[in-house]
């Protein structure tokens, strides 16, 4: 199934190349809206807050009632999930707060699954050469994603796995380090970072893994009006 994705920085919507080089940006938030509206699961992260630089809350707080959105970015504590889901979101999507000093973080992560329920935490393994990266993918973790998953399935709902190294390149995705995550856990994985032809997203529902997609929706590479939303795999 394909999840559109929505990231804010300054104010915008916009697009990111590796989450560095700025490729795209739009003040049109209404109209994205507009066109994520029938399917049943979008994407919002909030790159400022990911990264400590700002926050975009206020958008936040303007797309979560109105969309069937997993919402991430600077969610560091139980208070900060507590509060984006009283938005209206399905669920968070928490990155870095899941790590400490080189290792997964299973303390924070018991608290925070305890607290609002796994099923609504979705733990983000972003990778980078091999190994998991976090705040904003420029910090590495000494930590492969298959390892992080393991560790962290007990406390994860779900998992979203970012290839970084393909991340807005519009080259494709590596299906085989998002088959290998997948393999290493029994909880659903969801896949980005490069994906861009229809064929990708075919080829990883057929795996019964989900899509998420901006780059080649943005740039009009994938064409909205000829993908089916599909059936959600879970509640999120």
């Amino acid at each position: 199934m394909l999840i559109p994705s929505i990231d804010l920085k300054d104010g915008q919507v916009v697009q990111l190349v590796q989450g560095e080089r700025l490729a795209l940006a739009s003040d049109d938030l209404d109209g994205w809206i507009e066109r994520f509206s029938r399917f049943p699961k979008v994407q919002l992260i909030d790159l400022d807050a990911a990264i400590g630089s700002g926050t975009n809350d206020t958008l936040v707080r303007q797309v979560a009632p109105r969309l069937p959105c997993r919402v991430g970015g600077g969610i560091r504590s139980v208070e900060r999930a507590r509060e984006v889901l009283s938005y209206g979101a399905g669920a968070v999507i928490v990155s870095s707060s899941l790590f400490r000093d080189g290792r997964p973080d299973l303390d924070f992560a018991r608290a925070l699954a305890e607290a609002v329920g796994p099923e609504r935490v979705i733990g983000a393994v972003d990778s980078k050469a091999g190994k998991v990266v976090i705040r904003g993918w420029r910090e590495e973790v000494d930590v492969t994603p298959m390892e992080a998953v393991r560790e962290l399935e007990p406390y994860c709902g779900e998992f979203l796995y970012t290839h970084v190294d393909r991340e807005g390149l519009m080259q494709g995705t590596d299906m085989s380090a998002i088959e290998a995550v997948a393999a290493a856990t029994t909880r659903p994985v969801t896949a980005a970072g490069g994906i861009t032809t229809r064929e990708e997203i075919e080829t990883l529902d057929a795996a019964g893994i989900d899509a998420v997609v901006g780059m080649a929706i943005y740039t009009g590479a994938l064409s909205l009006d000829q993908l089916s939303p599909g059936p959600p795999r879970s509640s999120a």
